[in-house]
């Protein structure tokens, strides 16, 4: 039987109830539309309550940020098994799927939002770069890159960024073709990193290796032979 008595939350508890909220909202719209009024009364308690828990609506947002940059950097983990194509494949993958759950959210924090520009938020997002580029290295089984490697990868992650950032600008592109046009971005640039630096050429030739006939790298190869064809009459 239900006494109809709502449990009383610890500070943590409560804590991470509010950020889960404010999450939610920031996922369906911009969180400088949010205000502090609409999160309180998703959670069930007053606005001054919020206040006890979170110095304003930039801290909540700042611990919100926090988690869902957790959540975003792993994306990125991947095990070492396998095709390097096929893993990148996966990540991207995952990495939609939270772009397609947080679009308003993550829209926000990479064009301007209420906590950008912050040293906390700065930190946040770098931490989630930092930790792709990490992640990325290891999947081409290295720890100290040539500089032109560190080049292509951190360009490429700030490609994958903007790209999503577009992307969401009214999903023109279907998703799936992205997600493949992206490592085949990847396989790109590293071919043209290579092409200029013979360790950068030994380091990708170790991370094809073993690279299947129906892998997102040798489709690439397909289609980029496909030019180089003379039109038919």
């Amino acid at each position: 039987m239900t006494t109809g008595v709502r449990r009383r939350m610890g500070v943590e508890e409560r804590r991470q109830q509010l950020i889960g909220v404010a999450l939610e909202l920031f996922s369906r719209r911009s969180p400088d539309e949010v205000s502090i009024d609409e999160i309180a009364s998703a959670a069930g308690i007053s606005r001054p309550l919020v206040y006890h828990y979170f110095p304003g609506k930039l801290s909540l947002y700042e611990a919100a940020l926090q988690r869902a940059s957790d959540d975003l950097a792993g994306r990125f983990v991947e095990p070492r098994e396998g095709p390097l194509g096929a893993r990148l494949l996966r990540v991207m993958r995952r990495f939609f799927d939270f772009v397609d759950d947080h679009g308003p959210g993550f829209a926000a924090l990479m064009r301007g939002g209420p906590a950008v520009g912050s040293s906390t938020t700065n930190a946040l997002v770098d931490g989630v770069r930092q930790a792709a580029y990490l992640r990325i290295l290891s999947h081409l089984d290295v720890e100290e890159p040539p500089a032109r490697l560190e080049l292509v990868i951190r360009s490429w992650i700030s490609l994958v960024e903007s790209t999503a950032l577009i992307w969401l600008d009214g999903r023109r592109i279907p998703r799936a073709e992205l997600e493949v046009q992206l490592v085949h971005d990847f396989a790109a640039l590293s071919a043209v990193a290579a092409a200029y630096d013979p360790e950068v050429a030994d380091l990708l030739r170790k991370g094809l290796r073993g690279e299947p006939g129906d892998g997102p790298f040798t489709d690439l190869v397909v289609r980029l032979l496909a030019l180089a064809e003379p039109p038919t009459a």
